[in-house]
């Protein structure tokens, strides 16, 4: 938003902003969508589905007509086409677990200046959270990255590759799809001992339990097995003081062939930090939930690769909805 276009107006509402928010968050945590499914219900059906109470129901079924999520007719409410498609937990779009992350987030969100105040976070990591937390971060970064694959994936040439390491993959998704475009690709997953069963089940979805296996670790403390063609760092730094990043770029590199390549996918600022915005509020995001964790310039991305021996660092130009971008090189 330009300066000239701060007034009371703009300011509350987006001081207001997080009613909406806690609205889809409630509908996507009690599954009103996948409730409403194909047809036409009145609030007191949709109540009795999800066994809630139907004047506070049919409060925000209303509040999500006005937000167009669903529509209503003669008193019946129906899902939009997007809400069928993107939050119904039955369509294979559904974006509802990163959404659930998003909610998790909340309390700390609410104490960003305690936060402030003591730079120290004020939640637990998803990797220690309950299993819901984690699975919906989990699950949710799925979501996004297979959203995301499709732009990335073709922009990246891996036609003579054939070993690749997905560094604190998660549930193993960009590994998934680089195998899916590259049928001679073998791919390690490295991640802590809890991902193992969400990115086996994962795997085993796609058909690839014979190409992608998991190997159990944290990328700060524990060797990594064997040697790699790519390795792929997709949004793990940022969880991480620049020291620490070092020594991740630093052991990544080292699991690498010689002219092998590595790729990190991050939230990237510009030199100067102050944008774009999503970056820089994810920066704060990482200040409430971890000790050093932050979003990093390109500067300082290239810079850390280039004190780990790496050179030919350039920069691959994506189309990305929250300004990730990817910087590559070779050792």
């Amino acid at each position: 938003m330009k300066h000239n276009e701060w007034h009371p107006g703009t300011l509350l509402e987006t001081s207001g902003g997080y009613w909406k928010t806690c609205a889809l968050h409630a509908a996507v945590q009690l599954d009103v969508f996948t409730a409403m499914a194909d047809q036409q219900l009145s609030a007191e059906a949709v109540a009795e589905k999800l066994q809630a109470d139907p004047r506070a129901l049919a409060m925000l079924l209303n509040a999500l007509t006005a937000m167009n999520l669903l529509e209503k007719s003669g008193g019946l409410y129906a899902n939009t086409p997007e809400a069928a498609q993107f939050l119904s937990s039955k369509s294979p779009a559904y974006i509802g677990y990163i959404i659930k992350h998003h909610h998790h987030l909340v309390p700390s969100w609410s104490q960003l200046d305690q936060a402030v105040l003591s730079g120290d976070p004020v939640r637990t990591r998803a990797s220690h959270s309950s299993d819901d937390a984690r699975e919906s971060f989990l699950m949710g970064m799925f979501n996004m990255a297979t959203m995301l694959a499709p732009r990335i994936v073709p922009k990246i040439d891996l036609s003579n590759r054939r070993s690749f390491l997905d560094l604190g993959g998660g549930p193993g998704t960009y590994a998934i799809q680089f195998c899916l475009k590259h049928s001679e690709l073998q791919a390690v997953v490295f991640d802590l001992p809890t991902t193992r069963p969400f990115a086996e089940t994962t795997i085993g979805k796609f058909g690839l339990s014979d190409r992608i296996r998991f190997q159990a670790g944290s990328y700060l403390e524990d060797p990594i097995e064997g040697h790699y063609d790519v390795a792929w760092l997709s949004h793990i730094l940022h969880g991480e003081g620049p020291d620490d990043c070092q020594r991740i770029i630093q052991k990544a590199v080292s699991a690498l062939s010689s002219g092998g390549m590595i790729l990190i996918h991050e939230f990237i600022l510009n030199n100067e930090m102050s944008g774009p915005l999503f970056p820089a509020l994810f920066s704060l995001n990482m200040l409430l939930g971890t000790a050093s964790g932050q979003a990093y310039s390109e500067q300082q991305l290239s810079d850390m690769l280039a004190r780990a021996g790496v050179r030919n660092i350039h920069r691959i130009a994506i189309d990305s909805p929250n300004d990730s971008g990817i910087i590559a090189g070779v050792v």
